[in-house]
């Protein structure tokens, strides 16, 4: 393990909340939760505010709606928080090549791999620096913990919560790790922590003066020797750039079981065109097709293809995936369907197209089948009789962008009743006035979200040109010559940001 502070873990406060009170100023300082708001949905992330009454991540719908009533119930808009996450790994890349993220609001980050640190004061610097390029960039406020290893830098980066800093310095690691409980070292879950309580060991401490050759036999050698060393605040694992994704997947949870087998097949095919539209926004294709069924008795089935070459081709993916299905028994209803693609590579193999075998299009019903209402199906007759499908209501979602053609850009409160209520206002306005409408008013329709922050107007940097003072003071050589200028000004953002880099980087242990 390094000596000097120099692995910093940025992990956004309560990254989806923030993002809809920055861009909803009637929310800011209420409780907001966001998830599925469907009978079987679960919050993905609660505000500060609505922590306070006992909602948390990954806690059912129904039970936060009855701690917090009051709060507000929102769905969430993947394409901003992506785009809002995209802005802060861009600063990160800006301090340095070896940036890890986990996930769209948190990320390792070397320090000493990009000369943005090499000693406390130097990395204390860079932290604050971080975090007010991400409070003028985004709007939005992050925890930094700095420490001489990923463990450490993230139980710091969980103490500076919420928006604050903490640094780890080095010599007091294991003052610091005794009295917290075991379930504060990676890989501690809760069956593990279970098991180690029934021994008698509940703190870190504990867990070290329990000696490796107890933990070996209590937990088995891999995870014994590496718990051992953690305890002991030895962490050795090194900041990996650009992790590269073992597969590709999306789905779905019904509020209702699907019971029909044409609806489940077309929401196959649906999930597979999906998994083809995140294939190709990631510049990738892969051989093996994965269909995911989860029962109405929550037993959940997996069934896989491997083709003979990666392709991103939809309909090799939709037929794969529909005779997955054929070998699946749906009877008694279907709550969840997932695509996925893995054995994943940059390239296609056109060869593919021959691979695809004829099979029946789950569009239509077969003749005679009767099928359900809105789908052509021949009747029993001479002739055959084509229904033709209602148009159907619009559904506004709760947090839904929306724009009217009078009244300009608002947000979806809440719709029923064949009305919806919308609040007009942007993120850089005041709290702004509620109108209700009919859902089918042709002057109200769905729109994108707005920048949570005006645009910057400012220059873009060039490639590999040094950027002054990018870490809060004069940039400097591990030996402290001064390098350049200081500048107060946000790092600025590259216009784009592919996230796909040139190879996989590691940081030195």
């Amino acid at each position: 393990m390094r000596n000097a502070p120099t692995i910093l873990h940025l992990d956004m406060d309560a990254f989806f909340a923030s993002v809809e009170q920055a861009s909803k100023p009637s929310l800011r300082g209420k409780a907001v939760v966001v998830g599925g708001l469907g009978p079987r949905g679960v919050v993905a992330t609660a505000s500060y505010e609505a922590r306070v009454f006992g909602v948390h991540s990954a806690m059912p719908m129904a039970q936060a709606r009855r701690l917090a009533p009051n709060a507000a119930y929102l769905v969430p808009r993947f394409t901003l928080y992506r785009t809002v996450s995209e802005q802060v790994m861009a600063l990160l890349r800006e301090l340095s090549p070896l940036v890890e993220p986990l996930s769209l609001d948190e990320a390792f980050v070397d320090l000493e791999a990009g000369g943005a640190a090499w000693d406390e004061e130097s990395a204390r610097l860079a932290g604050a620096k971080l975090r007010a390029d991400i409070r003028a960039v985004t709007g939005l406020t992050g925890s930094v913990g700095l420490a001489a290893s990923k463990m450490l830098a993230k139980i710091a980066s969980e103490q500076a919560k919420p928006d604050g800093l903490v640094l780890i310095e080095p010599g007091t690691e294991r003052a610091l790790l005794g009295p917290m409980p075991v379930r504060t070292l990676p890989g501690v879950g809760p069956a593990t922590g279970d098991h180690l309580r029934r021994a008698g060991i509940t703190t870190v401490g504990e867990l070290a003066e329990a000696g490796e050759d107890e933990l070996v036999r209590l937990l088995g050698k891999a995870h014994g020797h590496a718990l051992y060393a953690m305890a002991l605040a030895r962490d050795e694992r090194p900041v990996v750039a650009e992790r590269e994704a073992k597969s590709v997947s999306v789905e779905d949870t019904y509020d209702v079981d699907i019971h029909d087998r044409l609806r489940v097949g077309m929401e196959v095919q649906r999930l597979a065109d999906r998994c083809v539209r995140r294939l190709r926004g990631a510049g990738l294709s892969g051989r093996t097709i994965v269909l995911k069924v989860r029962r109405y008795d929550f037993s959940t089935l997996t069934r896989s293809e491997t083709l003979r070459g990666p392709t991103d081709d939809p309909a090799v993916i939709r037929e794969a995936a529909a005779r997955l299905l054929d070998s699946v028994d749906t009877t008694g209803g279907v709550r969840l369907l997932g695509v996925g693609v893995s054995g994943l590579a940059d390239y296609t193999q056109e060869d593919l197209f021959a691979q695809a075998m004829p099979v029946r299009s789950v569009e239509e019903p077969e003749a005679g089948a009767g099928g359900p209402r809105g789908v052509g199906s021949p009747g029993s007759g001479g002739e055959a009789a084509v229904e033709r499908p209602e148009p159907a209501e619009r559904q506004w979602r709760a947090g839904q962008d929306v724009r009217h053609a009078e009244y300009g850009h608002g947000w979806v409160q809440g719709s029923g009743l064949g009305r919806v209520t919308v609040r007009f206002e942007t993120p850089q306005s005041s709290p702004g006035r509620v109108r209700t409408f009919f859902v089918g008013d042709p002057a109200l329709e769905p729109a994108d979200p707005l920048p949570l922050v005006p645009v910057l107007s400012r220059p873009p940097v060039r490639p590999g040109a040094p950027i002054s003072g990018r870490h809060g003071a004069s940039p400097r050589t591990p030996h402290g010559e001064a390098a350049g200028q200081v500048s107060s000004e946000p790092a600025s953002l590259p216009k784009s940001w592919s996230g796909k880099g040139g190879g996989e980087v590691t940081s030195r242990p």
